[in-house]
């Protein structure tokens, strides 16, 4: 029997095309030696994710610590010439203020046991997220109360203990393959593929195209 409901953040929440992600990518093409906008987003999420994979425990760091030296890195290999205060704050407004899917709401409203969101945001953005689109979670579970990310299994496991469910008793819910369902699966959590974008889905992972579709598995 389901207990729980654990939920991604970006991908499943909220679009990770928001304007700020937008006017962010603008100025790095108008402002670096690369024109091309997709290459620039590729170079920055690459460098999050690799950074997200390597760190933990002594080594872990914040979201913001992991923005800010990817700026630097962009002013070293793209002679990027912007202010980076003003480009951190424009991911620190993603985090924040990215529209959320029209599914979501219903989705909360609906179900019909505890929604705990799991993410590698900080609880900070996640949680002024939630208050502006009035939605309430049971608790947000954040890379930084263990000092890891997803698809590390801590985070899943620090999702069981806030909850006080058994793995057995809890689904995950997310939009990565290698994040959330591997991650999910590391702690024994059942997962389910959220594939909103029609994309091949590996054989063996349970997936629905929207969250209401995820009501029916509870």
């Amino acid at each position: 029997m389901t207990k729980a409901v654990f939920l991604d953040y970006t991908g499943t929440i909220t679009r990770e095309d928001s304007p700020d992600v937008t006017r962010m990518l603008d100025r790095l093409c108008r402002n670096s030696d690369c024109k091309d906008g997709k290459k620039l987003a590729q170079a920055c999420w690459r460098f999050v994710r690799a950074r997200e994979a390597g760190s933990c425990g002594a080594d872990f760091m914040t979201e913001d610590e992991i923005v800010d030296r990817m700026l630097r890195r962009l002013e070293k290999k793209f002679r990027l010439r912007d202010d980076r205060t003003e480009l951190h704050a424009l991911f620190q407004n993603h985090w924040k203020y990215a529209p959320i899917f029209d599914d979501v709401k219903g989705f909360f409203e609906k179900c019909p046991v505890p929604v705990y969101l799991v993410t590698n945001n900080g609880a900070q953005y996640v949680r002024a997220a939630m208050q502006r689109n009035g939605l309430h979670p049971a608790a947000i579970v954040c890379g930084d109360m263990v000092k890891a990310y997803k698809p590390r299994r801590e985070i899943f496991q620090k999702a069981l203990e806030v909850s006080g469910v058994s793995a057995s008793s809890a689904v995950h819910v997310g939009d990565s393959v290698s994040s959330d369902v591997k991650g999910a699966l590391s702690a024994g959590i059942r997962p389910v593929l959220l594939n909103r974008t029609g994309a091949d889905v590996p054989v063996g992972v349970e997936s629905v195209s929207r969250l209401p579709d995820v009501l029916p598995l509870l």
